[in-house]
């Protein structure tokens, strides 16, 4: 046999059995492409699901992807676009055209639906949009209005909702005949006769319950209705507290206009953490796959607020240049100073950020996690102070020097504890994002702080 008719599916599987693209596969479909030998890229790639195609896609060069695309157009499956990457999806949908995507899209669930139509450039957006169908359009048209990362845009359209009399019985027919029902749902909704949801019921109680009762007697009418406006977080934060499978999704009117499941919430937990991450180091997940003008661009501004504080924190150093000229000493030290207090900034700007996120940092705690820094940065700083201390008196045979470091360093570490708590929420008071702006403030204290105690102290007591 030959190596396409011998190949297993089962390639696709990690050495422990879970789910994955394995490095190999990837490497001999590129081998493939690049030997034009298109009939064994099908047989590699036909046994993987939409996931594992969009992660095949994403790293190939952009004439190698262009091949795999149109290898894969005459089976398209359009969750492969749910699945890529924002910046490689531009590509691929430019590829594919107007009308082809809009035929991919009106295949896919509402939610996934809008995600890929509301990362597209508005001239495409509007020429997918011109190519599905009127009453598919406008539903994607209504969920575009609602704010970016809010329940309007991540909800599905797809739903079950009965009305309050309904038995048992009736709602088991609906389910067995209709074949309009989403492909997948766990919970099923009851709505009064304005369409306001008023309870739930979850699948399974509806199939273990007897065909005469109502749903009055077996929903459950604490049900946590979200609004269509609330930030695509709070949602996530709404699902976490309560353990939610799915919750319907009401607008200005408390109507019932769509409902979010976890699988939803998953992602948009995994994009706010993600997002989170990459803000702190100043960067976009567009990064990634971008284009280097791009990346560059971007980029660049951050780094240049970041070298405004850099001349910030040398102004410091240049206001003590005689104390440091005098002792040579104080420049080989003064950088384990501000190093020190920029890892402890670090450390308590990521805990806070994390809480800050999580709820669990708020007004009413506010004072007492700013203390509780201040106590643990004072005590390690206590404690690296003897240590670096010690080690500056005798590396340099001059008692004063290990004294002076070691004050600075408490007074460093301290200040860090202070910045890296009360700057994203302060930030947090203001209405900005504290994974954004954090850091560079947090390091920017650290650095003046740090030089201006250490130098500070020298002028004062060496000179």
């Amino acid at each position: 046999m030959t190596e396409r008719e011998t190949h297993n599916p089962d390639d696709t599987l990690d050495t422990e059995g879970i789910p994955w693209l394995k490095p190999e596969l990837v490497t001999r479909v590129v081998e493939a492409l690049e030997s034009g030998d298109h009939s064994l890229v099908r047989s590699l790639v036909s046994p993987l699901g939409s996931a594992d195609i969009a992660d095949l896609l994403e790293p190939l060069r952009a004439d190698q992807r262009e091949v795999l695309v149109e290898l894969l157009r005459p089976d398209f499956d359009p969750e492969i676009l749910a699945e890529l990457d924002e910046t490689v999806r531009e590509q691929v949908v430019e590829q594919m055209g107007a009308e082809e995507v809009a035929a991919a899209i009106t295949e896919l669930d509402s939610d996934d639906a809008v995600e890929i139509i509301e990362d597209l450039e508005e001239k495409v957006q509007q020429e997918v949009l011109e190519e599905i169908p009127e009453e598919d359009r406008a539903i994607l048209e209504d969920s575009l209005s609602y704010p970016e990362e809010s329940a309007g845009r991540i909800m599905q359209r797809e739903l079950v909702a009965v009305p309050t009399h309904w038995t048992v019985g009736e709602i088991i027919d609906l389910l067995r005949s209709d074949e309009d029902l989403p492909d997948d749902f766990y919970d099923l909704f009851i709505v009064d006769s304005r369409h306001h949801p008023v309870g739930s019921v979850p699948l399974s109680r509806v199939l273990r319950s007897k065909r005469e009762e109502t749903v009055e007697e077996i929903m459950d009418p604490s049900q946590k209705a979200v609004s269509a406006l609330m930030d695509q977080e709070e949602v996530a934060f709404l699902f976490r507290r309560h353990d939610l499978i799915s919750a319907p999704v009401v607008d200005a009117d408390s109507r019932l206009v769509g409902v979010i499941t976890i699988d939803d919430v998953v992602d948009v937990i995994d994009e706010e953490a993600g997002e989170d991450i990459l803000r702190l180091g100043g960067v976009a997940e567009e990064d990634f796959y971008g284009a280097v003008v791009n990346t560059t661009r971007r980029r660049f501004t951050w780094l240049l607020v970041n070298l405004l504080t850099a001349f910030l924190a040398s102004l410091v150093i240049f206001q003590f240049e005689d104390t440091i000229a005098r002792f040579v000493a104080l420049a080989v030290l003064m950088p384990i100073v501000a190093s020190m207090g920029g890892n402890a900034g670090t450390q308590t700007l990521t805990v806070a950020v994390r809480a800050l996120a999580m709820k669990e940092l708020t007004r009413t705690n506010a004072l007492r996690a700013v203390g509780k820094e201040l106590l643990v940065n004072g005590a390690n700083g206590v404690f690296f102070a003897v240590i670096t201390g010690l080690a500056a008196a005798w590396w340099f045979d001059d008692p004063r020097m290990g004294a002076i470091i070691a004050a600075a360093m408490i007074i460093n570490l301290v200040i860090a504890g202070f910045a890296g708590t009360a700057i994203p929420l302060g930030l947090t008071r203001l209405g900005v994002d504290p994974a954004i702006a954090s850091g560079t403030f947090v390091t920017t204290v650290t650095d003046v702080v740090g030089f201006l105690a250490f130098l500070g102290l020298a002028a004062l007591f060496l000179v």
